[in-house]
C-alpha cells in the first residue's frame, strides 16, 4: 500500500517554531554581530514559512506576497554596527513587516557553523568532500568554518567548475595551489582573511564568498588555491535547509525566496 501523503496542518505557533530553531542552533552559546532569533514579532500563528538570505525590502515584500507569516533569514535587520535610531530605509522595511503581521527571525554565525545544516558543512557536502573534524575559521572565539577532504583528489583545473555547479555562479579563482587538491578550507560569506588559517594548516585550497585585495598575494605566497564564489551564493544553503526542517517538523508550507546578489 502506498504511504499516505502528510497534509500540512492549519497552523503552528510562532513561538514553538522559533524555540525549535533557537535550540537546534544553540544560539545562546554564541556571540555575534547582531541578535539571533526572533527580531520582529508578527502573527502568532504560522501556516507558511519563507526563507531567504538577507532581510532587505525586496525579500520582505516577496515573503508577504507569498502568504508567509514567518520569514527566516541568515542576515537579519539589526546589527551592532548600526545607529540606534531608525533610518528611513529601516523604517520602510519594518512597515512592510508590521503592515502584514510578518514575523522575522535571523540566524547568523550559528547557521554558518552548524555541523549538519550549516552553510559550510552543506557546501562541503555539495562539493562531494568528506567533512574533517578539525576546527577551522575562528570568529568571535568559535570555529564557524569547515575543512573538506578528497581522498582521491580533485584536479585543480576542475575545481572552479565544481564550485560553480554547487553555488550556481562562476567563482573568482587564483589558481596557485597544488594539483590535485586534497583539502579545502571553507568559510562562507566574508571570510577572505581566513586564508591565513588555511595556509597555516597546509591546506591545498581555500573557499569563501567575498574576495579581498590581499587574497591574491596571500594565495600565491602561501601556495594555495583561492576561490571566491560570492557572499550570497555561499550562504543560501543553511537557511534553506532550516526552512525545510521547520516545514517537516511542524507540517507547514515552506518557500525559499531567491533574490540573487552578485556580491
Amino acid at each position: 500500500m502506498a504511504a499516505a501523503m502528510i497534509q500540512p496542518t492549519m497552523a503552528a505557533h510562532r513561538e514553538d517554531i522559533v524555540r525549535f530553531c533557537d535550540e537546534l542552533l544553540e544560539i545562546r552559546s554564541w556571540e555575534d554581530y547582531g541578535p539571533n532569533g526572533l527580531q520582529v514579532p508578527g502573527a502568532s500563528e504560522v501556516a507558511k514559512v519563507a526563507t531567504g538570505v538577507s532581510a532587505h525590502r525586496e525579500l520582505l515584500q516577496r515573503a508577504v506576497d507569498s502568504g508567509a507569516q514567518l520569514l527566516l533569514v541568515h542576515h537579519g535587520l539589526f546589527w551592532d554596527s548600526q545607529a540606534r535610531a531608525l533610518s528611513e530605509q529601516m523604517a520602510d522595511r519594518l512597515r512592510i513587516a508590521f503592515g502584514a503581521g510578518l514575523s522575522l527571525a535571523a540566524y547568523h554565525l550559528p547557521l554558518d557553523a552548524h555541523p549538519l545544516i550549516g552553510n559550510n558543512a552543506l557546501l562541503c557536502d555539495r562539493l562531494g568532500l568528506e567533512l574533517d573534524e578539525r576546527p577551522f575559521g575562528e570568529i568571535k572565539g568559535r570555529s564557524i568554518g569547515a575543512i573538506g577532504l578528497s581522498r582521491e583528489g580533485i584536479a585543480a583545473s576542475s575545481l572552479p567548475g565544481r564550485v560553480a555547479e554547487a553555488c550556481r555562479r562562476e567563482p573568482l579563482v587564483f589558481d596557485t595551489g597544488p594539483d590535485p587538491v586534497h583539502s579545502i578550507g571553507i568559510v562562507s560569506g566574508a571570510g577572505a582573511s581566513e586564508i591565513h588559517a588555511a595556509i597555516d594548516l597546509g591546506l591545498d585550497a581555500f573557499l569563501t564568498g567575498e574576495p579581498a585585495e590581499h587574497a591574491m598575494a596571500d594565495a600565491r605566497e602561501g601556495g594555495v588555491h583561492f576561490v571566491a564564489a560570492g557572499h550570497y551564493a555561499t550562504e543560501t544553503f543553511g537557511i534553506q535547509r532550516l526552512g525545510e526542517l521547520v516545514a517537516q517538523r511542524f507540517a507547514l508550507e515552506h518557500e525559499f525566496i531567491d533574490v540573487p546578489n552578485p556580491i
